[in-house]
C-alpha cells in the first residue's frame, strides 16, 4: 500500500477545478484510457493574459486526480511564461511528494499543461520524436531520455516510476536499460548464465528473481504472481489480481516472466500457469 500526504489525500478526496471550459483559449490532453491514465485540461485568460480559470477532466487514479488538482491551482494567475515553467517535480513537491511509483502522474499533468499553451499560441501539435521503444504504453526513446535527464533516473523501474515506460510486457527493458546506459556512461553488466545448477540453487535462484524482478512491475498496474512449484525445467506460477483475469496474461507469462527468467537463471526453463 502506498503512504500519501495529507495534501495528496485531500486533493484526492476534495479536487479542485474539476469539469470543462467552454470555448477555452487552450486544452491540452495526454495519455489514453486503453493505458490506464487519461488527463484532459483546459485554460481561460483574463485580459492580462494571466489565466483566469482553468478545469481538468481525468481517468486515473489516486495520485492522478490529487496532481491534476493541485496544478490548476498552482497556475491560477500565472501569465503562460510562468505556468510554462512547472516541472513535474514541482507538481509532487506542492503535494509533499507523491509514491516513486505514481510519478508518472506529475508528468501527464505538466504534458498536458505544456500541450495546452501550445494549442493557445497555434502551434501544430508535434510529431512523436523517435522511435516506439515501449509497445505498451506507446513511449519513444527520445521521451525515455527526455524523463531520464529531468528526473535523474538510473534503473528501468524508475523510469516505468516516471514514464510508465517497461511496465507492461516487459519486453522492452533491454532497450531502456541500453538509453540508461548510454545517458550515464555506464556499461550495461552482463549476466553470467550458471553452469550445472542443482536443484536448490535453481528454486532459490527462481525466487529471487520473481521477488526482485517480476514482482515489483507486476505490483504497479494491481496485479502479482506466485510461485507454486518447480519441476525440472517447468515453473508453476500462480497469477493473481489483476494479472489473473487480464486478456493479457499469457502474453506477459511468456514474453516477460519466462524470458526474465530465462536471463537470469537459465534459458532452459519455461513458465506454466496453474488454475
Amino acid at each position: 500500500m502506498w503512504e500519501y500526504t495529507d495534501k495528496v489525500k485531500y486533493h484526492f478526496l476534495n479536487p479542485k477545478n474539476v469539469g470543462k471550459i467552454d470555448n477555452p483559449d487552450g486544452v491540452g490532453e495526454v495519455g489514453s484510457l486503453a493505458c490506464g491514465d487519461a488527463l484532459r485540461l483546459f485554460f481561460k485568460l483574463d485580459d492580462q493574459g494571466k489565466i483566469a480559470d482553468v478545469k481538468f477532466q481525468t481517468f486515473g487514479c489516486a495520485s492522478a486526480i490529487a496532481s491534476s488538482s493541485a496544478l490548476t491551482e498552482m497556475i491560477k494567475g500565472l501569465t503562460l511564461e510562468e505556468a510554462g515553467r512547472i516541472s513535474n517535480q514541482d507538481i509532487a513537491d506542492f503535494l509533499g511528494g507523491l509514491p516513486k511509483e505514481k510519478m508518472h502522474c506529475s508528468v501527464m499533468g505538466r504534458d498536458a499543461l505544456q500541450k495546452a499553451i501550445a494549442n493557445y499560441r497555434g502551434q501544430p501539435e508535434k510529431k512523436r520524436d523517435g522511435e516506439i521503444v515501449c509497445e505498451c504504453f506507446g513511449i519513444t526513446d527520445k521521451e525515455i531520455e527526455r524523463g531520464i535527464m529531468e528526473n535523474n533516473l538510473s534503473s528501468i523501474e524508475a523510469v516505468t516510476d516516471y514514464l510508465k515506460a517497461g511496465g507492461g510486457c516487459g519486453q522492452c527493458h533491454e532497450r531502456i536499460q541500453e538509453i540508461i546506459d548510454s545517458l550515464t556512461g555506464r556499461e550495461s553488466a552482463s549476466v553470467k548464465q550458471p553452469g550445472q545448477l542443482t536443484n536448490l540453487k535453481k528454486i532459490k535462484m527462481i525466487e529471487e528473481t520473481l521477488e526482485r524482478e517480476i514482482r515489483p512491475t507486476l505490483k504497479k498496474d494491481g496485479g502479482d504472481i506466485e510461485l507454486v512449484d518447480v519441476d525440472g525445467n517447468q515453473v508453476l506460477v500462480k497469477l493473481q489480481g489483476t494479472c489473473a483475469t487480464c486478456q493479457a496474461s499469457q502474453t506477459t507469462l511468456k514474453f516477460y516472466v519466462e524470458q526474465k527468467l530465462q536471463e537470469l537463471v537459465t534459458p532452459e526453463l519455461v513458465v506454466k500457469e496453474v488454475k
